[in-house]
């Protein structure tokens, strides 16, 4: 739906949801904007950052950047700002992401350097998202492919019955645009498919390999998307009347070897918690970034997490509703966010995800609605 709107301003779009949401805050007091592209080029190229805060009207004085670490790319502009709100140096930022596959696929454009492979640094098919994900399967033999359609079904389930709540509508920012039947307007979710089967699911293709387990139903969709944040400090929400959604505890990113990328979230998991001083048993809800079944299933048998624990992506994923690469971090946020406000029992909260090459990404949030005797009564 997006094929006739420029990826610059699909995240313009967000930006401009977002201050008309915090109408508080004067746009001059806002003192970086840190926008995430995974391929820089075209539409997402020239400083990403200070376009989109040009366009979206923010005053010129206003700086801007951006930044690149693939599907992590919002996440790690959320933790940069943040590092620098926490330091005294920011009252206010914006962070986010966007990436419009269709008109930049993954890998579009890119020379790898040849050193990769003649000094067989990483495998060949490294760069290869679907095949890392068949190599997890490979190495951990309970994670089978029937429980990745398993967990990518009850994924399309509970998203489904989210959007019927009404719950994901809230985070939307509606956009106009121009189709073959004339012009339109982008209210939900394009790519969600509620009538999936476990059947349908065990028949499909598996691309990356004959008889793989990876396949287009149990990995995320290739779309495009663009989000935006509104981070601040404590001192500076107070001061324009701004009730917080979550509050940022630690974050941490990790590197493991790029042939099995998803499993990147387990050890930048353990090193955020260790940098919070917490554990896993602290951890009350779980937004996962779904780029592939096994991958959340290895994080999760890490842990000892059962498949149909409820902590584990309540509303979904982007197995339901895709993964547009540089975006997603924020996504997981803002879903986490909306779940924090409705459930005052849960106090503290994870945002992960892999990364292609071998990293991983998470952060722990507190929600500022929490409340010991509503935790005590669930």
């Amino acid at each position: 739906m997006y094929w006739n709107t420029r990826a610059d301003d699909l995240v313009v779009k967000a930006i401009v949801g977002l201050l008309e949401r915090n109408p508080n805050v004067p746009k001059d007091r806002i003192d970086d904007v840190a926008i995430a592209a995974t391929t820089q080029t075209g539409d997402q190229g020239l400083t990403l950052g200070r376009t989109a805060a040009i366009l979206a009207g923010l005053p010129k004085t206003v700086p801007g950047f951006s930044i690149d670490r693939m599907c992590a790319g919002a996440m790690t502009a959320a933790a940069m700002v943040s590092g620098s709100i926490g330091y005294g140096m920011y009252d206010f930022a914006i962070a986010g992401g966007v990436e419009h596959m269709g008109h930049h696929p993954m890998g579009s454009g890119v020379d790898p350097n040849p050193r990769f492979l003649s000094e067989r640094l990483v495998g060949e098919d490294a760069l290869v998202m679907g095949a890392t994900a068949e190599r997890i399967h490979d190495r951990f033999p309970q994670l089978t492919k029937e429980r990745s359609d398993r967990f990518a079904l009850a994924s399309q389930q509970k998203t489904a019955a989210a959007y019927a709540a009404g719950k994901i509508q809230q985070d939307l920012v509606s956009v106009a645009i121009r189709t073959e039947q004339g012009w339109g307007l982008a209210t939900h979710d394009e790519v969600m498919r509620p009538e999936t089967t476990l059947e349908g699911l065990a028949a499909l293709k598996t691309p990356f390999r004959p008889h793989g387990r990876v396949t287009a139903g149990n990995a995320s969709g290739l779309n495009d998307g663009a989000t935006a944040a509104l981070l601040a400090s404590g001192d500076a929400a107070k001061e324009f009347g701004l009730a917080p959604k979550m509050k940022l505890v630690s974050f941490a990113f990790a590197g493991v070897d790029p042939e099995i990328m998803g499993i990147g979230p387990i050890p930048a998991t353990e090193k955020a918690l260790r940098k919070a001083g917490l554990s896993i048993d602290d951890i009350d809800l779980f937004e996962m970034n779904e780029a592939f079944a096994v991958q959340v299933l290895s994080f999760m048998d890490h842990y000892g997490i059962d498949d149909e624990d409820p902590r584990i992506n309540p509303w979904g994923g982007a197995i339901a509703v895709g993964h547009p690469l540089a975006s997603s971090g924020v996504r997981l946020m803002n879903q986490l966010a909306s779940q924090f406000a409705e459930r005052p029992e849960l106090r503290y909260g994870i945002t992960s995800m892999c990364v292609g090459l071998g990293q991983g990404g998470t952060m722990i949030w507190e929600n500022p609605n929490f409340d010991k005797k509503a935790k005590k009564r669930a």
